[in-house]
């Protein structure tokens, strides 16, 4: 079994959500960037953040 790419850390730091400018949340569990300003969930895929807003899934409220 593949073991998943972790996120470099720096980086992490440096994201801010593509729509709002905010910072953004890191989500171990569910792999994702959560954007709470936005209510949008970025999804990591191998290692690397997809900061598009179309990419994002929505947060339940």
């Amino acid at each position: 079994m593949a073991e998943e790419r972790k996120v470099d850390p720096k980086l992490l730091e440096l994201l801010v959500c593509p729509v709002t400018k905010a910072p953004l949340r890191y989500d171990a569990v569910k792999n994702e960037l959560i954007s709470e300003q936005a209510k949008l969930a970025f999804p990591i895929r191998d290692g690397i953040p997809i900061m598009i807003a179309e990419e994002a899934r929505p947060l339940d409220s």
